[in-house]
């Protein structure tokens, strides 16, 4: 397969509804109010083709690793809004039990060491293929959300071909999605190994410059909260993506497979101005390599593309995506 496998596929242009099934409180009002069917009627009127829907763990398993039903209901209600507005699904396993790209606000450590964790990790995803693995045509489904450490990578190689296997007994043509340390970063897609078959793709995020996108922000000391960057002055352009983008793109056509942003934007601390011309930019590059995509985020999480302080540019915005 090629880079442009999920365009091929009809995953190409497609929006995160980040904060509804993860990165919440988990209350009920929350879980059945944040979406609504009138989302995904707004997201299929904007031209997209596909949402990613982050899920944690805890809202399809018990505490005791038991399948939660009304976790898996929600995604077959997320499932058939979709279908009704011609819009696939990408399911994206944001948190598993012992492991959480978040160590700034989760509890979750262990997973990459512990055997009872791995086979909890496996049983879950044999349950969402038994679920969702007959609707290859309308979803997908993304194992683990950014991996951190690159220490992980040698085991995480490891989980993922044991995953794919026991997946593949019930979901035998499901596109499935495969991230790097370095938080799914397009400089570590070369340490991935080789695609387990020809329906899995490589997956990347794309932040960068993180000084830039993610200036302002509160929750990691990667960043000062008190300095601004205009996008002027941040040295960014298409040659910053080229060169940034092309070990992804030569891994993934090295092993004939796809490759995919699953997740990119920019803080709500950006000017409607400054985050069109980062997107301006970036997306010359995606649709040079047909890279398929999938914007951070929906509403709100501090990025959301529906807020009303992009109302003055979102005509302009979603000719971008």
């Amino acid at each position: 397969m090629r880079i442009n496998q999920m365009k091929e596929y009809g995953f190409y242009r497609g929006i995160n509804l980040g904060g509804w099934l993860s990165q919440c409180d988990y209350s009920e009002e929350r879980l059945n109010g944040f979406i609504t069917e009138e989302d995904f009627v707004k997201i299929a009127s904007w031209g997209l083709d596909h949402v990613r829907v982050p899920v944690d763990y805890n809202i399809l398993e018990n505490p005791d690793g038991t399948i939660c039903e009304s976790g898996f209901a929600r995604l077959t209600w997320a499932h058939a809004q979709c279908l009704k507005n011609g819009l696939k699904l990408v399911i994206d396993l944001h948190k598993t039990a012992g492991f959480s790209f978040d160590d700034y606000g989760e509890d979750e450590h262990g997973f990459f060491e512990s055997e009872a964790y791995q086979e909890r990790f496996y049983r879950l995803w044999e349950a969402l293929a038994r679920g969702f693995g007959s609707c290859p045509e309308s979803i997908a489904f993304e194992l683990l959300n950014e991996v951190t450490d690159a220490s992980y990578i040698d085991a995480w190689n490891r989980i993922v071909r044991t995953c794919i296997a026991r997946i593949r007994l019930y979901a035998p043509e499901t596109l499935i999605l495969v991230g790097s340390y370095h938080n799914n970063s397009a400089l570590t897609v070369g340490a991935l190994d080789a695609p387990y078959d020809d329906r899995v793709v490589y997956n990347m995020h794309c932040y960068e410059p993180l000084v830039f996108t993610h200036q302002g922000a509160y929750w990691t000391d990667a960043i000062d909260p008190a300095k601004r960057i205009p996008f002027a002055q941040a040295g960014i352009d298409e040659a910053y993506f080229e060169e940034l983008f092309s070990g992804a793109i030569a891994k993934a056509e090295q092993e004939h497979t796809g490759l995919y942003c699953g997740e990119y934007g920019c803080i709500n601390l950006i000017s409607p101005e400054d985050t069109l011309a980062w997107l301006r930019t970036i997306h010359a590059v995606y649709e040079r390599y047909a890279i398929a995509r999938c914007v951070w985020n929906y509403k709100e999480l501090d990025f959301g593309l529906s807020d009303a302080r992009l109302d003055g540019v979102r005509e302009e915005l979603l000719t971008l995506l």
